[in-house]
Order: structure tokens, then C-alpha cells, then sequence
């Protein structure tokens, strides 16, 4: 009985994760995960008229720099956290 429901899970399992990254790259997301934070970052998008996937674009003169495109530099990123953050100490580990 126990492996039935552990088989159970687990399937259940991948198919949320294989949805869940198809919806990610549709949205252009990128995630990542540790055990601490799930932190989702958003993506130029290729179908972009201004940057066409890029991110941005030069700005000349004597010192170029880039600019980043509105398709994915004005939406939020996002974090959830999972675990609480070790708060480390100045003393001896040892």
C-alpha cells in the first residue's frame, strides 16, 4: 500500500513539475531554487519588436552602455522563502 501511494506521488509529482515548467517558459520566466528561496526571475522575450530577445540595447558615446528593454527589466521578480536563512556568527565553528 505505502509504495502504491509513493508511486502515486512521485507521478504526480513530475507531471506538476513538467507543467510547471512548460507555463514558466511560456510566461518567460526562469526559476531557481535552493532550499532556502524558489526565486523566479523574468526573461527578455524573443517575440520583442524593441530588443528581439536580446534584453536591451547600446547606448553610444565615449562610454557605451546598455539599456535594458521594458519586455522584462519593468516586471517584478519574485521570491518565496522556504527555509529560515542561517544567521552566521562572528565565533569559532569549532
Amino acid at each position: 500500500m505505502r509504495a502504491r501511494t509513493a508511486a502515486l506521488i512521485a507521478a504526480t509529482l513530475s507531471g506538476t513539475f513538467a507543467t510547471a515548467a512548460t507555463v514558466l517558459k511560456a510566461r518567460h520566466w526562469q526559476l531557481y531554487a535552493d532550499r532556502h528561496w524558489i526565486h523566479l526571475v523574468p526573461v527578455a522575450r524573443s517575440s520583442c519588436l524593441n530588443c528581439r530577445g536580446t534584453g536591451g540595447r547600446w547606448i553610444g558615446g565615449p562610454n557605451p552602455e546598455m539599456e535594458a528593454c521594458s519586455c522584462w527589466s519593468d516586471r517584478r521578480e519574485l521570491r518565496i522563502r522556504l527555509l529560515p536563512v542561517p544567521a552566521w556568527t562572528h565565533d569559532a565553528p569549532f
